[in-house]
C-alpha cells in the first residue's frame, strides 16, 4: 500500500520557516517576496512548499513584481498548486499594491513637472494593454483636485469628449488641466491625432479661462511631455 502524500501546508513547517509567524514576530519587512506571496496562497503542492512554489513563480518573471502583476489568471494556473482561487488572490494583491501606490502619490500630489505627472499616473496607465485617456484637474496651486478617466479604447486609439472634459472642470472648479494617455505599443512619439486633440482641448479650455498645461504620453518606463518639448 503506497504512502499517502500530504501537501506541504504552512502548519507542517518548522516555526522558523513559517511566513505568517515570521511576519507576526519580525514584521513584514523581514519577509522575502516569495514568503509574502506564500502567505497569500497558504499551501504549495505535493512536492514543494508554498514558499518553494512562490520562488518558482517569481523566478519565471525574473523576480520582477511588476511582471508578476501582468500574469493572467490562466497563466498563474499553469503552475502546479495554483488553482483559480489562489490565482485570484495573487491578482487581487497585485492590484491593491498598484492602487496603493497611486493613492500614496495623489495624497501629496502637487504637480511641479512632467515627471510628477508620470509618477502619479504610471501606476494607473503604464502597464495597460489598451489605451486610456485621463485628465488631471488642478487648482490655482497646481494641486490635483481630481483625476478622471475620460475614455477607454482599443490598442490603436481612444475617443475624447471635449464637452465632458470641460463640464467636469467647471464642476470641480479647476483652473488648469493636464492631459494624459498611454501608448501600449511603447512608442513615445505623439501621433497626429494626439496633437489634434491637444490643440482642440487647449482652444476650447481657453474660452473658459482654463489652461491646458501639458499633455503627457506614458509607457511602462518612460514618458513624453508636450510642454517639455515645446509643442503645446
Amino acid at each position: 500500500m503506497s504512502e499517502k502524500k500530504i501537501p506541504f501546508t504552512i502548519k507542517h513547517w518548522s516555526q522558523d520557516d513559517q511566513p505568517r509567524e515570521k511576519l507576526l514576530y519580525k514584521g513584514q519587512a523581514a519577509l522575502s517576496d516569495a514568503e509574502l506571496l506564500a502567505i497569500l496562497i497558504g499551501s504549495g503542492n505535493r512536492t514543494e512548499s508554498a514558499v518553494g512554489l512562490c520562488k518558482r513563480i517569481l523566478a519565471s518573471v525574473d523576480n520582477n513584481l511588476s511582471a508578476l502583476g501582468k500574469l493572467s489568471i490562466k497563466q498563474l494556473m499553469t503552475f502546479n498548486g495554483i488553482g483559480e482561487a489562489k490565482a485570484i488572490s495573487i491578482k487581487a494583491a497585485m492590484e491593491l499594491g498598484r492602487r496603493r501606490r497611486g493613492e500614496d502619490i495623489i495624497d501629496r500630489s502637487k504637480i511641479t513637472s512632467s515627471n510628477s505627472v508620470f509618477e502619479l499616473m504610471q501606476p494607473v496607465l503604464g502597464e495597460l494593454p489598451h489605451e486610456e485617456f485621463w485628465i488631471l484637474y488642478l487648482n490655482n496651486s497646481n494641486a490635483v483636485i481630481r483625476k478622471e478617466q475620460l475614455s477607454k479604447g482599443g490598442i490603436t486609439g481612444t475617443l475624447v469628449d471635449v464637452r465632458l472634459t470641460l463640464k467636469m472642470a467647471l464642476e470641480v472648479g479647476a483652473t488648469a488641466l493636464i492631459l494624459i494617455h498611454n501608448h501600449p505599443s511603447g512608442t513615445l512619439k505623439p501621433s497626429t491625432a494626439d496633437k489634434q486633440i491637444t490643440q482642440k482641448l487647449k482652444t476650447a479650455a481657453l474660452s473658459l479661462d482654463i489652461k491646458v498645461l501639458d499633455h503627457v504620453i506614458i509607457t511602462e518606463h518612460r514618458y513624453f511631455s508636450f510642454a517639455d518639448e515645446a509643442i503645446l
